[in-house]
């Protein structure tokens, strides 16, 4: 026989959803975030600059020039939006989708086309950036952030780190791991999960039970909610709250970006084989992208002689880009020790030792 105590509780939750920019470019102006006309046009130019890369990336990979690529089409206002509210003291947890948000830290697109061709030195963060390499492993970089937190926690520092990573995700061990120690120690983390609705061939009906993914934080103790991941105005808001909790000694986040990827999977997948065309179709009509610009045209902010320049200008910038990445010297044998670890081991002393006579 179980026993129930009288004095158990079991507490009620609810799943709080933020959309303010509607598909047509109409915002709900008591929800609209406080930005300048700069900073608005500013975020468009970054959404632009995400697309734009990411479909000269697909075209280099067709052509051989870089190796398997995640395409972030349909998912840019998540990442340029929530990357948006982040200060460059906070520390960044990205997977292997997480183009806008490099982009929007500002990391040298150079580094980016560098890596995706097969040159890990690519991932080497420029000084003032807290970005660390991306995770292709699903999930796993997700207790790295919380102990970044914890470590932060430790040092007194007024900065959060954040963690992106998709709807597969939430069904690793890692994530259950990384929450529940984020959630007992209140820990300055936000968690950002992108659910695009398919993790790879697998839909988010088939890998989880939950009607929300943003309901999984109440279980930990943990703030979630759940935001229209193509509305970067709402992605921003949710995003800058939760940074401002964290930073506070609020305790951490869990934001679902509700979007879609409208593109494979990577470049090795074919998304034709598991999903319809139809489904892809009425996604591209929340695209993130046009209704900001409508947003931008109604306010008179855009028109299409700034859209001719920017796009000029996008084009210039990723073709520096890609000569710049394509020019740069081959790595040294030596640096295959000498990144590994802060200072050398023993052994990769001396295999150092061994490979530099062989130069020779």
């Amino acid at each position: 026989m179980i026993e129930v105590m009288p004095e158990t509780i079991i507490d009620t939750f609810s799943v709080s959803r933020l959309d303010i920019l509607d598909p047509e470019g109409i915002a709900d102006e008591s929800l609209l975030p406080s930005l300048s006309r700069e900073d608005s046009l500013r975020l468009y130019e970054l959404l632009f600059l995400s697309r734009a890369f990411d479909g000269r990336a697909l075209n280099l990979q067709r052509e051989g020039r870089i190796g398997t690529y995640p395409s972030i089409l349909g998912q840019e206002a998540a990442q340029v939006g929530s990357a948006f509210a982040l200060k460059k003291s906070d520390w960044v947890f990205p997977s292997f989708r997480e183009t806008g948000v490099h982009i929007t830290l500002g990391y040298p697109l150079e580094l980016l086309f560098r890596y995706w061709a097969g040159d890990e030195r690519g991932l080497l963060c420029p000084d003032g950036l807290n970005v660390l390499p991306v995770s292709v492993s699903v999930g796993t970089h997700i207790p790295h952030a919380v102990g970044a937190a914890m470590a932060a926690r430790y040092r007194g520092d007024q900065v959060a780190a954040v963690a992106y990573f998709g709807d597969g995700a939430t069904s690793k061990g890692d994530f259950h791991e990384g929450f529940n120690i984020a959630g007992v120690y209140r820990l300055p983390v936000v968690f950002i999960c992108q659910n695009n609705q398919w993790a790879i061939s697998v839909p988010r009906s088939r890998q989880t039970a939950s009607a929300t993914l943003a309901q999984k934080a109440f279980a930990y103790g943990i703030e979630g909610i759940q935001v229209d991941g193509n509305d970067v105005f709402a992605v921003y808001s949710a995003t800058r709250q939760a940074l401002e909790r964290a930073r506070g000694g609020g305790g951490p986040t869990f934001i679902e970006c509700f979007t879609y990827r409208i593109s494979h999977h990577t470049t090795a997948d074919d998304a034709d084989r598991y999903r319809s065309s139809a489904e892809v179709e009425e996604w591209k009509q929340r695209d993130p992208l046009e209704r900001l610009r409508r947003f931008l045209e109604k306010r008179g902010y855009w028109n299409k002689d700034y859209q001719a320049d920017l796009e000029k200008r996008t084009r210039e910038m990723i073709d520096q880009a890609v000569r710049d990445a394509e020019s740069a010297p081959a790595p040294e044998r030596s640096e295959i020790f000498r990144t590994v670890f802060e200072k050398c081991t023993p052994r990769q002393a001396r295999d150092l030792e061994v490979s530099a006579d062989a130069d020779l």
